[in-house]
């Protein structure tokens, strides 16, 4: 009984510690983010020269500072160097021709819009006079002998 040994204690757990690091990191980005966006936004600065002039036996030291000029900014964008329509030539793609499709076909077709409609539930009586009116069309073409082309 006295031999036993109490089990070892567990290992210090990482997870804390992970979290910790990851909130760290993130500051840490977003702060040189932020120190970036600030030092590329801030205005240029003056050059300041020093002139040694001689005056006598003294030496003075005078700053002037000289303001330095912007580049002259175009008003020529990319756009209007490269301009996209002058480099397409029109092209004229041809028609596709489609054999035409059989009336037993166009017949089953209209059956089966014809029972599309006859299954829509209408909302109000503008569009329950609108299916109706669709209906009879439909009707009508497959009394029809001949299909029309449309």
């Amino acid at each position: 009984m006295g031999d036993a040994q109490p089990p070892p204690p567990p290992p210090p757990s990482t997870r804390f510690l992970m979290k910790r690091g990851k909130l760290l990191w993130r500051v840490l980005l977003i702060s040189n983010f932020a120190l970036g966006a600030y030092l590329f936004s801030r205005p240029k600065k003056k050059a300041v020269t020093e002139v040694h002039t001689r005056k006598g036996h003294k030496l003075q030291m005078e700053k002037t500072t000289v303001e330095i000029p912007e580049p002259p900014t175009t008003t020529t964008s990319v756009d209007t160097i490269f301009d996209d329509d002058a480099f397409y030539l029109p092209v004229s793609i041809p028609e596709e021709v489609r054999p035409p499709i059989p009336d037993e076909q166009q017949r089953e077709v209209f059956k089966w819009m014809l029972e599309g409609k006859r299954k829509a539930q209408p909302k109000d009586p503008v569009e329950k006079k609108q299916i109706d009116e669709e209906k009879a069309i439909l009707k009508e073409i497959l009394r029809a002998d001949i299909i029309p082309k449309f």
